[in-house]
């Protein structure tokens, strides 16, 4: 989980999502690649859910799709950004509204043993407390359900990092969790057959404002604690806009922009079984997909 110097401000966090709700798809090609990623892994997965739970439902297009996909399933979507979820509401259809809750990934408002498939794209590392978030995911899924999540890696945003450390040694990135450790915290929860494994993507964008633009609309910016308050100066700013240009690429004249990906998924154990697996991450047994996408 992150230590006291790196926690989210839940506040500020939730009121950037909550700004960020109505141009939030304008923005969000990552976000909806590896969201179709995931729903592409389900198609080898033997499950007819009666529940499926959303956590970090967003605008919901994940939370169509799932309703698409298990028609006769009951969708919920969870968000705890309000202006998200009526984004969510808008996009289902006439007949088939999504069940919208407005609750914390954190403490999720449903009994114990009510779910059968959590999904929940890019929404973990908005947790301070990964084990009890997984304690939580544990908790409503019934036995032999199912955990599908992705979330970032550390090497994630790793040029707009190098590039402020070249100007101070200001928290100006958000900060993410190794694989492994993810992977550890499952077991910790007591989820049964965790596996992960991880992408590479890159975006490109002709200048660093254009990615800081996309952050801030993605309500995705710096939310940790120890994050400067106030506008950052022009000066600085120049001189991170300058460090980043030692990243510009020769091939095409544009700047990249990395994200560590990575997938995870787990069961919650049957009635009566322990689980005491090791978690196995697929890059250990040479599965470490590369990609480069997602570029404009």
């Amino acid at each position: 989980m992150p230590d006291r110097e790196h926690r989210i401000d839940k506040q500020q966090a939730r009121m950037a999502f909550s700004r960020a709700a109505e141009r939030y798809d304008q923005v969000a090609v990552l976000q909806r690649e590896i969201g179709q990623r995931m729903l592409e892994r389900l198609d080898v997965v033997r499950l007819q859910p009666q529940v499926i739970l959303d956590i970090g439902a967003g605008t919901g297009v994940a939370t169509a799709a799932l309703a698409q996909r298990y028609r006769k399933s009951r969708v919920l979507a969870l968000d705890f950004a309000l202006p998200m979820l009526l984004q969510a509401r808008k996009r289902g259809s006439w007949l088939r509204k999504p069940r919208c809750i407005c609750g914390d990934l954190e403490q999720l408002p449903l009994a114990d043993q009510s779910v059968d498939l959590i999904y929940s794209n890019a929404a973990i590392q908005w947790s301070n407390d990964l084990d009890g978030t997984f304690a939580e995911f544990r908790r409503v899924l019934r036995p032999g359900g199912l955990l599908m999540f992705t979330t970032f890696g550390p090497d994630t945003l790793s040029e707009l990092r190098a590039a402020w450390a070249a100007v101070d040694n200001g928290s100006h990135v958000s900060t993410f969790m190794d694989m492994h450790d993810v992977g550890d915290a499952l077991l910790r929860a007591g989820l049964a057959d965790p596996v992960m494994d991880v992408d590479r993507l890159t975006l490109t964008y002709e200048k660093v404002t254009g990615l800081m633009k996309d952050l801030k609309i993605l309500g995705a910016h710096n939310v940790n604690s120890d994050r400067q308050r106030g506008l950052t100066g022009k000066g600085r700013l120049q001189a991170m806009q300058n460090a980043y240009e030692t990243f510009r690429r020769a091939s095409d004249g544009l700047l990249p922009a990395s994200y560590e990906v990575v997938y995870g998924h787990a069961w919650a154990p049957e009635a009566g079984r322990r689980s005491n697996a090791p978690s196995v991450a697929l890059e250990s047994i040479g599965y470490d997909r590369q990609h480069a996408g997602g570029e404009r």
